[in-house]
C-alpha cells in the first residue's frame, strides 16, 4: 500500500500528515489528542443519519463560504480500528458533496467499539 500526502488547507500549510491510500492515518499523535486530516467523503460512514432533511439554506450558505474561504470548523469523526464514524456536521458534509469535493477536513479521535456504542445510544 502506497502511502500519499493528504491535501492541506491553506491554514495548515506547515502541518503535515500522511496516510495510506485507503485514508487510514498510519500515525497517531504523540499526546493522544485529536488529528486535523482531509478525509475522503466515501471513507466516512455516517451513522445517526439525520430523520429530516438539512436545512437548504444552510447548505446553500454554508457552500458559498467553503467556496470563498474554505472549510473554517472541522467535521467531528471517530476512528474506530481504523474505520471513520461522522458524528456532527450533517450540513458541512452536505456542502462539501453538493460542490463535488471528494474530500473534507476531519477533528479525529480515537476510540474503542464501547465509545462507538455509547455514541450510537
Amino acid at each position: 500500500m502506497a502511502n500519499l500526502p493528504l491535501h492541506i488547507p491553506n491554514n495548515f500549510r506547515n502541518f503535515s500528515v500522511m496516510a495510506s491510500s485507503n485514508g487510514v492515518p498510519f500515525s497517531a499523535p504523540k499526546s493522544g489528542g485529536p488529528m486535523i486530516l482531509e478525509l475522503p467523503l466515501d471513507k466516512i460512514r455516517r451513522p445517526l443519519m439525520r430523520t429530516r432533511a438539512n436545512d437548504p439554506e444552510k447548505v446553500k450558505d454554508l457552500m458559498e463560504s467553503i467556496r470563498v474561504i474554505g472549510l473554517q470548523e472541522p467535521i467531528d469523526v471517530l476512528e474506530v480500528d481504523g474505520v471513520y464514524y461522522g458524528f456532527s456536521g450533517c450540513h458541512r458534509y452536505e456542502a462539501h458533496q453538493r460542490l463535488g469535493l471528494p474530500t473534507i477536513r476531519c477533528k479525529i479521535r480515537r476510540g474503542t467499539k464501547e465509545t462507538l456504542r455509547h455514541h450510537l445510544r
